[in-house]
């Protein structure tokens, strides 16, 4: 049975998200064969810097900017888990790392997958193996032409 998405970008209203996009990016990333998180309904969060740093405050006693906050789910409710995104965060570094505003944003959301699938980056060894599983999933979604496109008005 396929995943069901819940996309939230009410927060962020100038964001314009191509939910069947997303559809097939998760239903890919899904697919993969080394990394899987929980089945269940997964719901995706689309913020301000602002609004993801008062998330971090209140749930990691860390007031400090962030790109993704993953909260994980319930499987007795099939719930996957919650991935919250910082839509400002992406706009500002994805040129610093030559990528695109679209392709920063979809690095956020696998990014928060991989947490759901049990992967971490709290130490050196845990982030070079995220990284690592980042690059795949990112080439995965390239090859498939898969990167779901996000558009940001003013």
């Amino acid at each position: 049975m396929p995943r069901i998405l819940q996309v939230n970008a009410q927060l962020y209203s100038r964001l314009v998200v191509d939910e069947a996009q997303l559809r097939h990016c998760f239903t890919l990333l899904d697919g993969m064969e080394h990394y899987g998180a929980p089945t269940g309904e997964l719901s995706l969060v689309f913020m301000s810097d602002t609004d993801l740093a008062q998330l971090h405050a209140d749930f990691l006693d860390d007031p400090s900017p962030t790109d993704v906050i993953t909260f994980p789910g319930d499987e007795e409710m099939d719930f996957a888990g919650e991935i919250c995104v910082s839509v400002d965060r992406a706009r500002d570094e994805a040129p610093k790392h030559g990528l695109s505003f679209s392709e920063e944003l979809t690095l956020y959301l696998v990014h928060g997958w991989l947490h759901l699938a049990g992967l971490d980056d709290l130490d050196d060894a845990s982030r070079e193996e995220m990284r690592f599983a980042e690059s795949l999933c990112v080439q995965l979604l390239h090859a498939e032409k898969a990167i779901p496109e996000f558009v940001l008005h003013s």
